[in-house]
């Protein structure tokens, strides 16, 4: 049975992704579809494998690898997600299921085993980060394959520190941003081997960003914020001559392999 504290973080997630699931959906950088493909292509997944989508949101990732011919399911706390989902992949139908709930739920193992577990932008909502990655290796056949993607951080702890209050502030249901070494390492910890990861950049708009987002302080707070702040390692702004922000940011996308040991 999960810890009250985890019950009450659920909720509190599930509430606000179904508030910005229609700006979520249309987000730049959630459907960008070349940043899409190489996520699929970095998963490196044998023909029609069946994937578990853990946190899959309004269904972006789990259409990209349905159009690779791979089979899905799909798992998300929010209601609103998970019908955006049902509608985005029902031209692929049996090959696509879409499933209220958390990837705790032991629901899920009547699918297993799976041939692999893709994560997106999931990673920094998670209180217990390392619990739920070795959930998913649970649920992989050996030899299946665990990917997590995220927007990463700097191990510098003051750059690391300010981009994590930058972050809070703009959504309450942000815990934490891992940095690069740290989500490889997470895969390393829950026992998956041949771990190899790839970096690359994209770029936030401050105002699309944090008008998506569930903020905690006022608009122009977080950009006081965010202009007085050091440069962070996946998070570095920048003042246009239009007054606008521009955020480069980098993403990690971790791969590893369940053993049969």
């Amino acid at each position: 049975m999960s810890h009250p504290a985890t019950r009450s973080h659920d909720r509190e997630l599930a509430s606000a992704f179904d508030d910005q699931a229609d700006r979520f959906e249309r987000a730049p950088v959630q459907s960008d579809p070349d940043a899409l493909a190489r996520l699929v292509s970095a998963a490196d997944l044998s023909p029609n494998a069946l994937v578990l989508d853990s946190g899959c949101g309004p269904g972006l990732v789990a259409e990209a690898l349905l159009e690779a011919g791979h089979r899905v399911v799909g798992v998300d706390l929010s209601h609103e997600m998970i019908d955006r989902a049902r509608r985005r992949c029902e031209r692929f139908g049996g090959n696509a299921t879409f499933l209220l709930g958390s990837i705790h739920d032991p629901e899920l193992s009547r699918f297993a085993p799976f041939d692999a577990s893709v994560s997106r932008y999931v990673l920094h909502h998670i209180q217990d980060p390392l619990l739920f990655v070795v959930r998913q290796a649970t649920l992989l056949r050996p030899g299946g394959v665990l990917v997590l993607s995220d927007h990463t951080t700097d191990p510098d702890p003051e750059a690391r520190s300010w981009h994590q209050q930058v972050e809070r502030l703009r959504d309450r249901t942000h815990t934490s941003n891992a940095t690069p070494g740290e989500l490889a390492d997470l895969l390393t910890a829950a026992g998956l081997e041949s771990v190899r990861m790839m970096e690359e950049t994209f770029t936030l708009d401050f105002d699309e960003w944090f008008d998506r987002g569930s903020p905690q302080a006022p608009k122009d707070d977080v950009r006081g914020l965010v202009l007085s702040g050091p440069l962070a390692h996946g998070f570095r702004p920048q003042l246009r001559s239009d007054h606008r922000i521009s955020i480069e940011c980098w993403r990690a996308t971790a791969r590893g392999i369940k053993t049969g040991r």
